[in-house]
């Protein structure tokens, strides 16, 4: 949830401040709002699953409760498509930061509301993926209470 609102938010920003909406008005975005470009990946990279944000812990976590409910097949579906939606995802970020746009987008500033949207934002992946990794322990020392 922390990264879809991230990545929405930085797209309704760069929209509300350009006009532009498609992928390729994405292309060069690192070299005129660096900022949003980075918060942009981060989001990316926890909606794909890659570690340690927390998209990671939340598909491990599901595709693990599945895998031992035996779900096999389903399981494997669901890494395929994960493989594939890191793809798109990768293509955005490629956008970004390796193709280059005559007319890139202008270099803007983000209102205070939008400031504190981005940081709760990216506050969730970073510390709900930290989290993840202390899921295990609390479970450990949680044992045989009930």
């Amino acid at each position: 949830m922390a990264a879809n609102l991230g990545a929405f938010v930085v797209m309704t920003t760069i929209e509300q401040n350009s006009g532009k909406i498609g992928i390729d008005d994405y292309d060069g975005l690192y070299q005129t709002n660096p900022k949003l470009a980075f918060l942009m990946t981060l989001c990316l990279f926890s909606l794909a699953g890659i570690p340690p944000f927390a998209g990671f812990f939340s598909k491990f976590f599901v595709f693990m409760a599945a895998f031992k409910a035996g779900f096999h097949l389903l399981v494997f579906i669901a890494l395929v498509n994960t493989v594939i939606s890191l793809y798109y995802y990768l293509l955005i970020v490629k956008a970004m930061y390796i193709k280059p746009n005559d007319n890139p987008i202008a270099t803007f500033q983000s209102d205070g509301y939008t400031r504190v949207a981005l940081f709760l934002s990216i506050l969730g992946v970073i510390v709900l993926g930290i989290g993840g990794v202390f899921y295990n322990y609390l479970d450990l020392f949680s044992y045989g209470i009930n």
